[in-house]
């Protein structure tokens, strides 16, 4: 096999991100290309058309001119973004100009990396070739089944699977110098499917791995939509109880329709903490709604925020853990960092004054 036993994010040589927050320019910006899906996957709450009809969440493409808009912006901070994440609840090849998005984000000098997450149905060669000749640095295949059949059962989707192995070989023939990583969920195929999967696609990958599924979306129970049991966090590493999400100091997230998110997981559009086409990327970065979800998380009242006070995302997918340096985060935070007390953190919560 080809590809290395590597899952999708980068686990080693990472920032002590205790060494820089606060952050002048965040590390990474996801930004949603669109945020509907053609799948209906039972362990994801886009696939769940009546739960996102009431939260009343645009669904469609971003328009061209908001996405320039925020890549223009970007150029504001006073140092680059490390990596543009053209991703976040949809499927981005169903935005017809992401092969454009990516060509003008990655003419800018203050964008380092750009990857996206698909689903693999649109990656045809006649989609993937402009998008692999705009620059794309990374793209992640995630794999949902090992036939037609598993597809249409886990996906509602009558997939082509074999059309679909061959596109993933054009796509590795034709590369260049972009990465491909596969994924594959473990809790949807049998042992011996493991093996088929690391032997169908492993010679046509550079990072391939066999993930868990995670109830990594707050206010969304995995385990009832799919049934599954989930003992181990995503990477299969033990799960570990933390209290201090890292995400809102080196990230935030741009929602199809411009609202910006302080996560990327919010799929409720209930931590939305501006909107991109009347504000500045910067500005909602340092915005009074940003810094009071910070300070909540920093003075340890995480789970008095109606929606991270249900994320496990924290416990089961987390990378980074800075509860050991709360207390000092803090005090440094309240130096450096303007605090409006009367403003309320997004996610539920009461303005800090009234706390």
């Amino acid at each position: 096999m080809k590809a290395q036993l590597k899952p999708r994010i980068n686990l080693e040589g990472r920032t002590a991100l205790e060494t820089v927050i606060p952050l002048e320019t965040p590390f990474v910006v996801f930004v949603d290309p669109a945020s509907a899906c053609n799948f209906q996957c039972k362990f994801c709450p886009t696939g769940h058309r009546d739960m996102i009809a009431e939260t009343g969440r645009y669904q469609g493409a971003m328009k061209y001119d908001v996405f320039t808009k925020i890549v223009d912006d970007l150029g504001a901070f006073p140092q680059p973004i490390k990596v543009l994440r053209m991703y976040k609840d949809g499927e981005p090849f169903l935005n017809k100009r992401l092969a454009d998005m990516i060509a003008y984000a990655k003419k800018a000098d203050h964008i380092l990396y750009i990857d996206t997450t698909t689903n693999g149905t649109l990656m045809t060669p006649e989609r993937a070739g402009p998008v692999i000749e705009a620059g794309l640095d990374r793209i992640n295949i995630s794999v949902d089944g090992m036939s037609n059949e598993q597809y249409k059962q886990f996906t509602g989707f009558d997939f082509d699977f074999p059309g679909f192995v061959r596109n993933v070989k054009w796509l590795y023939e034709n590369k260049g110098e972009m990465e491909i990583a596969i994924k594959i969920p473990g809790e949807l195929i049998s042992a011996e499917q493991r093996t088929e999967f690391f032997d169908t696609f492993g010679n046509y990958c550079d990072r391939i791995f066999v993930e868990n599924f995670a109830p990594c979306w707050p206010e969304f129970d995995i385990e009832a939509h799919t049934g599954v049991t989930i003992e181990k966090g995503i990477y299969q590493q033990d799960v570990t109880p933390t209290d201090t999400c890292p995400y809102i100091f080196y990230g935030y997230s741009v929602n199809a329709d411009g609202l910006v998110s302080s996560c990327f997981l919010d799929w409720g559009r209930k931590l939305v903490i501006g909107d991109v086409r009347t504000e500045s990327m910067k500005d909602i970065w340092n915005s009074p709604k940003m810094n009071a979800l910070r300070l909540q998380h920093l003075e340890g009242r995480r789970c008095e925020n109606g929606v991270c006070g249900a994320c496990g995302q924290l416990t089961h997918c987390l990378p980074d853990n800075v509860d050991a340096f709360r207390p000092m985060l803090l005090e440094k935070f309240t130096q450096l960092v303007p605090v409006d007390r009367a403003v309320a953190a997004p996610g539920g919560s009461m303005p800090l004054a009234a706390e």
